[in-house]
């Protein structure tokens, strides 16, 4: 059994329906390295010649190879080779790969940028826009980390990005001296020596806390002159790239504006096609279009010299490219954004956006959240969690738990098998076959499933509750929409006096959501009312339960009507319906 230096999992680029493709490689046969800009190219037409001799090319460009392929094209000193690619004979059988089983590691991220200094940022670049310098750029800056480098810790770190961003063009290279890890859902190109696909990716909208929110959101990116405009100029960039290497007239955008739907945003794509001039190579190919427009700006030269001016650090592999070269010649490379690189005890990780003339900082500051959260749900390991009332040895509403659980397994990419669920909660019940307990149904990432049990000792009513001393900072978070182990956010507001039973949390609007162990129900002008979901709450069972019976109907409550409220009722499924006093 071997352990994978290389593992691809490349999506299919025509949308043909064939799965993605899964390979991994052991030790390559040959290395080929590039470290100066005068290596680039016998590289490349190595790699271009190895793989037409039957053998696989897998690896990845530095951004910082650029000046390469054009002199004109201003980058930072590399931090690594610009070019590297291990050759392989072929791929190893299912049956001869041994993937580590370290656990996934918890990585804490530091932004290397303040908000003062991405606003100080946005406004050169805008002033730059208007002086007529680019019309488009790209800006991006690094996260850092400490990585403890234990065997087997890297490739399972990929594991875990790879399911916080499934789809794409997953890959993991391991050179010795540092890995990649890349889950980029952008491709780069597609080229079988003739026909040659692009798929820019341009435009960014957060995913919604519900469908309509959802639905909204999507709407909203396909229909938003900016956005459209910020994708135009890029597709437009890459038409003329191609065209160096395309046949007369042979340059197309089959397809413009479409939404892919990932995990924490949606983002828009166009396809560029042409068919290649006889005799193109892959050096030609990489001449052309590195580094891909979408992460550059346009025009490219002018938007290269801006990102060096702005951006003090080497993006490295970040914004390169990463792909595999089959034999016979076909390339598939992705765009390595959502891409993180372990090097020297320390993980690196970009996040940036396109700015036009009329995007706003604000807008782009959130847009840059959004894209982090592909980081955060990996880097801090979590069990999917449902918390249930056993009485008497029966699970009080216990379909509608395992319905949400199973909601919550297929959002972060979870296994998933509600007869192992009830399994573990039938071996629990038959211990506990009396009295009242508090049960807590865990789901790991491999659909290993958990249970255990506590007392569940009755409240007196009516219970205290504090109203929090500020908002929420993230009440449309997937990790407020489903329950898990990940609850940082809400034990930052639990009560120190112990005389109070919970805090009532609100939003940043000032809309009230929920408890941090429950949600909250407000008699206001005589009838009992709850926050909808759009303020930012779980959807809690209890909360479901009683909308659905009538009890209460959704409304938005501010905080500063909690003093008119002529009652308060904090709820869940496991402790149902507690008469409530704010103190």
């Amino acid at each position: 059994m071997t352990i994978p230096r290389a593992l691809l999992e490349f999506g299919d680029p025509h949308h043909s329906g064939q799965p993605a493709t899964k390979l991994a490689f052991g030790e390559p046969q040959q290395v080929l390295v590039a470290h100066t800009l005068d290596e680039v190219r016998p590289v490349l037409e190595q790699v271009d010649a190895l793989s037409r001799e039957g053998l696989w090319c897998v690896g990845y460009v530095r951004y910082e190879a650029a000046p390469a392929f054009d002199a004109a094209l201003q980058v930072h000193a590399a931090e690594g080779p610009l070019v590297w690619f291990g050759v392989h004979a072929q791929p190893l059988a299912d049956a001869d790969v041994a993937l580590p089983t370290a656990p996934e590691p918890h990585v804490q991220w530091t932004p290397r940028i303040s908000r003062e200094a991405f606003d100080a940022n946005m406004a050169r670049i805008h002033a730059a826009i208007a002086a007529g310098d680019f019309y488009q750029l790209n800006y991006t800056a690094q996260l850092k980390a400490p990585f403890a480098s234990v065997e087997g810790s890297a490739m399972a770190y990929f594991a875990a990005l790879r399911r916080s961003q499934p789809r794409g063009y997953g890959a993991f290279i391991d050179t010795g001296e540092e890995q990649v890890l890349s889950v980029s859902p952008e491709l780069f190109f597609d080229w079988d020596g003739t026909r040659i696909l692009g798929r820019p990716m341009k435009g960014t909208a957060a995913r919604g806390a519900n469908p309509q929110e959802d639905a909204a959101n999507a709407e909203r990116l396909r229909s938003t002159p900016k956005e459209q405009a910020e994708n135009v100029m890029i597709v437009d960039l890459i038409r003329n790239d191609l065209s160096r290497v395309a046949e007369p007239f042979s340059v197309k955008v089959p397809r413009l504006f479409h939404l892919e739907a990932l995990p924490t945003v949606w983002q828009m794509t166009s396809d560029v096609v042409a068919t290649t001039r006889d005799g193109t190579r892959l050096w030609d190919v990489f001449e052309a279009l590195f580094p891909c427009g979408s992460v550059t700006g346009a025009p490219k030269v002018q938007a290269m010299c801006q990102i060096k001016a702005l951006e003090p650090d080497a993006r490295g592999v970040y914004c390169g490219a990463v792909g595999v070269v089959k034999p016979g010649g076909h390339a598939t490379f992705n765009v390595p954004i959502r891409t993180v690189t372990l090097r020297d005890g320390t993980a690196r990780c970009g996040i940036g956006s396109g700015i036009t003339f009329d995007a706003q900082a604000e807008g782009e500051w959130q847009e840059w959240r959004s894209k982090r959260m592909f980081l955060e749900r990996a880097s801090q390991p979590f069990e999917v969690l449902e918390t249930l009332a056993l009485r008497d040895g029966v699970f009080q509403h216990l379909p509608l738990h395992l319905q949400r659980m199973a909601q919550a397994a297929a959002h972060f990419g979870y296994s998933w098998s509600e007869a192992v669920a009830r399994e573990a909660l039938a071996a629990l019940a038959q211990t506990r076959p009396a009295g009242a307990w508090r049960v807590r149904l865990l789901l790991q990432p491999s659909g290993r499933c958990t249970a255990e049990a506590f007392a569940l000792l009755e409240s007196p009513q009516p219970v205290r509750l504090q109203l929090a001393d500020q908002p929420m900072a993230d009440a449309q978070g997937e990790f407020v929409r489903f329950k898990t182990t990940r609850r940082a956010h809400y034990d930052a507001f639990t009560p120190l006096d112990p005389a109070v039973f919970d805090t009532v949390l609100f939003n940043s609007a000032g809309e009230v959501t929920e408890c941090t162990r429950g949600n909250i129900a407000i008699k206001l002008g005589g009838r009992w009312v709850t926050p909808p979901l759009a303020c930012g709450l779980l959807p809690g069972i209890g909360r479901q339960v009683w909308l659905a019976e009538g009890r209460f109907v959704e409304q938005v409550v501010y905080t500063d009507q909690l003093a008119e409220a002529q009652g308060v009722a904090f709820i869940n499924s496991l402790r149902g319906w507690l008469d409530a006093e704010l103190v």
